[in-house]
């Protein structure tokens, strides 16, 4: 079966210059106590108390997270495709760390990078027309992360963002979910309650003509997002951090032709995901094939 991964990184995504990572060799995890792997032990399944847990490991669980965002090469990153047979994988940027112009680079050496753009938001600029000059060179789409870029949605300049989006019907993929990814003295750099889904909920409403994709559909908040996204004919999500049953929720709520699969790599390994995926689906072949790779090839415009 194809499989795409609709959300997923190349580079340090979480520091300047965070570009230059992509093309490092022999480049291993900090060997350190990683709750994630526990997490995909049990297929993301939390019983409940994923968010208290979360609150009371925030620490370790950030430390190893910034682990995983450091092991992010070109090198790991096809050595993770070609041990799960992932077809294509989105790789989304997050400028001014790593930005368009990095991951295009990737794609001229792995064509199976589809690049996203993103808005740098620390230098004055035509938005609209980098937007535009990004698609004509492969951009598939535009990537927000509102906590890591300090931005909260309704800035001008994302609005400007989406606005050539939705001018050249493309699709933008939002992170969701509250959640912080500096620690000590860095915890300035990063403003998590931006996540908060009601801020997701404004935007969306605000642009029907764009299809947005809610990334990690929510993340804690997922209960809250099926409840306030609900309906909308232009939201799709993905499975990065969702458990089997989770999944089935999302695709009673969105529809079959809805949910896509996503790993959020190198955040979360391929492997558990995609079981996480083969085990919400119960055998249902139509509806494996449709998360992992119809929904997205037809939402992403990709030549059967």
């Amino acid at each position: 079966m194809k499989i795409i991964d609709i959300h997923g990184h190349l580079g340090d995504i979480l520091n300047p210059k965070g570009g230059d990572l992509i093309c490092k060799t022999g480049v291993v995890m900090q060997k350190i106590w990683d709750p994630q792997t526990q997490n995909e032990r049990q297929l993301n399944r939390s019983f409940g108390l994923g968010a208290l847990i979360y609150r009371l490991i925030h620490h370790w669980a950030t430390r190893a997270q910034r682990a995983r965002n450091f092991s992010a090469t070109l090198e790991n990153f096809r050595r993770s495709l070609g041990e799960t047979g992932v077809n294509l994988a989105v790789c989304l940027p997050i400028a001014p760390y790593v930005t368009f112009e990095d991951l295009a680079r990737a794609r001229d050496q792995e064509p199976r990078v589809l690049p996203f753009t993103s808005v740098d938001f620390t230098r004055n600029h035509d938005i609209g027309a980098k937007f535009a000059a990004d698609a004509a060179q492969g951009a598939m789409g535009l990537k927000l992360h509102p906590i890591i870029q300090a931005v909260p949605l309704q800035d001008p300049r994302t609005i400007q963002a989406l606005q050539a989006c939705e001018r050249l019907n493309k699709p933008v993929l939002i992170h969701t979910g509250v959640s912080g990814y500096y620690l000590g003295r860095e915890k300035i750099r990063n403003r998590p309650e931006y996540g908060k889904i009601e801020y997701v909920e404004a935007i969306i409403r605000e642009f029907p003509g764009i299809s947005f994709i809610a990334g990690h559909a929510g993340l804690f908040q997922v209960r809250e997002l099926c409840r306030r996204l609900k309906g909308l004919p232009n939201v799709w999500v993905d499975t990065s951090f969702q458990s089997p049953e989770i999944i089935r929720k999302l695709v009673r709520t969105f529809g079959p032709d809805k949910v896509m699969y996503a790993s959020d790599w190198p955040f979360g390994n391929r492997p558990p995901h995609i079981r996480t995926v083969k085990v919400a689906c119960k055998g249902d072949g139509s509806l494996e094939e449709r998360i992992f790779h119809r929904n997205s090839a037809e939402l992403l415009g990709l030549d059967e």
